[in-house]
């Protein structure tokens, strides 16, 4: 699963480079997008941008929603069928019979509510027992968001498999390079990668480069957050 700590910060990008990596490793990957918003019918959405960066993946959206809004509210002002967690959970469950990774998308933060009944992506990450990939802005404000949203994973019994900055800036301010040390301890959880901004606009040939660099290990890079932190000073 990737989350973020809110709209706009990376998590598509991030998805993206964790796809390209696992590409590159011959496994085959499927990307699931429970509910993308704010999109029309005819226009591409994050799936396309994940192809376009990691290349040919199974994707697959459950509903789309012209409204740039909460899911439950946009199905709701659309008058079409929510998003339930038990379908997110079963369209994963279907894709991982022939693929060696899926990876789940999520709309906005990690409790945006996806229907009436108030579920949640972290409801379908503790159906599947899947870990949660956290995607947070660099700068001021960010490390609230995520020690919230890593809070939110732990009272749920669902494991945080680290966080990413979405977007790394080219020049960063005293508060993002603060925040290389301090996002690791206040999540509770390991810096897993960063992604220097502008990483979406990249072919899929430099992309795959970048997010070798971006990510770590367990997520099929080469990224490591002390020499992250040691080329970043506060």
């Amino acid at each position: 699963m990737i989350t973020g700590t809110g709209t706009g910060v990376g998590k598509t990008v991030v998805t993206a480079g964790i796809a390209a990596l696992a590409r590159s490793a011959r496994r085959r990957v499927a990307v699931l997008k429970p509910a993308q918003t704010g999109v029309a019918a005819a226009e591409p959405g994050d799936l396309a941008d994940v192809v376009r960066l990691a290349g040919e993946v199974t994707t697959r959206e459950l509903r789309r929603f012209a409204e740039p809004l909460a899911p439950d509210t946009a199905a709701r002002r659309a008058g079409m069928p929510p998003v339930r967690p038990s379908e997110v959970a079963s369209a994963a469950v279907e894709l991982d019979q022939d693929h060696d990774l899926v990876l789940v998308e999520g709309a906005g933060g990690l409790l945006v509510r996806f229907d009436p009944d108030g579920g949640t992506l972290a409801d379908v990450a503790w159906a599947l027992g899947a870990a949660v990939v956290v995607v947070a802005h660099a700068g001021l404000g960010t490390l609230n968001t995520a020690a919230l949203t890593a809070e939110a994973l732990r009272r749920r019994g669902v494991t945080c498999a680290g966080i990413v900055i979405g977007s790394w800036p080219a020049e960063p301010d005293l508060a993002s390079r603060c925040n290389v040390e301090d996002l690791p301890e206040v999540a509770q959880a390991p810096l897993v990668g960063a992604f220097p901004e502008g990483s979406g606009a990249l072919s899929a040939t430099e992309f795959a480069e970048v997010a070798r660099r971006a990510l770590a290990p367990s997520l099929g890079g080469e990224f490591d957050a002390k020499d992250f932190a040691d080329a970043h000073p506060a």
